[in-house]
């Protein structure tokens, strides 16, 4: 727990460190320049496609013709463009988070290690392509456990207790591999995910009810469409710092462990009990005197009935 407590008060600290305020800025940035060219080449376009969709579909032609009695005008005209804005956005957030996440966490563990750890040896216990496969495995268990527990959230207390542990173990799962990817290796990420496995999965649990926090903006922005794109700037931002925050979190709880781990051993290393064995058993037979005459020594007595030679 004192391990824990550490780990998250750094990385609160952290979180006002420049470089990582300046990522957390990125995605804003990013989404402004792909609403902008996006919307240079495609906007004219999407909005007809909108409204002749609107127009054309028989369920909302009473819904426009009772607003038109009403004195609201063209309200289609209006509509349009605001079922594109709401329509894009959300792909936009996706693929901007997407990318942020790409690069954020190579950066923040490097941040981490530069300021805390860089007398950690780097053993490269897991490539791109294994974390990878490693993400892609654990998003399909997880999506299958959600799956299969799906009848039981309709139990009032399991729908506040089974989604928040299976997406908690999927956060531990796949940025705990990311923080400890460089340093580790596999034995050493394989022990320290044996022997922190609560810790980590608490860690997940708590940052994904902090990932929730930004939800409540969003809808917000959605019912309040004045404030529509005050709002939603203000969710994405939101959104890159609680990620910002969970991979800091993650990365100085991994890489903590992971040095008392080494302190364990004089090496640094995870030894196999075998090879602790074999080790010892090496001394010892290394220790034992071998016999070797001496010069001094006397020569071996002749029998009582040999006579020496003349």
């Amino acid at each position: 727990m004192r391990l824990l407590l550490d780990a998250f008060w750094r990385a609160a600290a952290y979180c006002l460190h420049p470089r990582v305020i300046g990522l957390s800025m990125l995605p804003l940035g990013l989404m402004v320049l792909l609403a902008v060219g996006l919307g240079y080449f495609y906007w004219d376009a999407a909005v007809q496609w909108v409204l002749a969709w609107i127009e054309t579909a028989s369920w909302l032609s009473r819904l426009w013709a009772w607003l038109k009695d009403l004195g609201f005008g063209d309200v289609t005209g209006v509509v349009a463009p605001l079922l594109v804005v709401l329509l894009v956005t959300p792909v936009l957030v996706v693929v901007v988070l997407l990318i942020v996440a790409l690069f954020m966490m190579p950066a923040l563990v490097s941040l981490v290690t530069e300021r805390r750890f860089a007398h950690l040896e780097r053993k490269q216990g897991g490539s791109l392509l294994a974390s990878l496969a490693w993400s892609l495995g654990s998003t399909l268990l997880a999506g299958i456990a959600l799956v299969v527990s799906m009848p039981l959230w309709l139990v009032p207390p399991l729908v506040l207790i089974l989604p928040p542990l299976i997406w908690g173990w999927l956060t531990y799962r796949v940025m705990a591999f990311d923080a400890l990817a460089e340093h580790a290796s596999r034995e050493e990420r394989v022990e320290l995910f044996r022997r922190h496995r609560g810790g980590l999965l608490l860690i997940g649990v708590v940052t994904g009810y902090m990932g929730a926090a930004p939800s409540l903006v969003w809808a917000s922005g959605v019912v309040f469409l004045a404030a529509f794109y005050i709002l939603i700037p203000i969710a994405i931002w939101i959104y890159t710092l609680v990620f910002a925050f969970s991979s800091l979190w993650f990365t100085h709880f991994c890489l903590a462990a992971l040095e008392r781990l080494r302190a364990e051993s004089p090496s640094g290393d995870v030894v196999a009990p075998s090879a602790v064995v074999a080790d010892d058993a090496g001394a010892a037979r290394t220790a034992l005197p071998t016999a070797t005459p001496s010069a001094d020594a006397a020569p071996p007595a002749l029998p009582s009935n040999q006579a020496p030679a003349p």
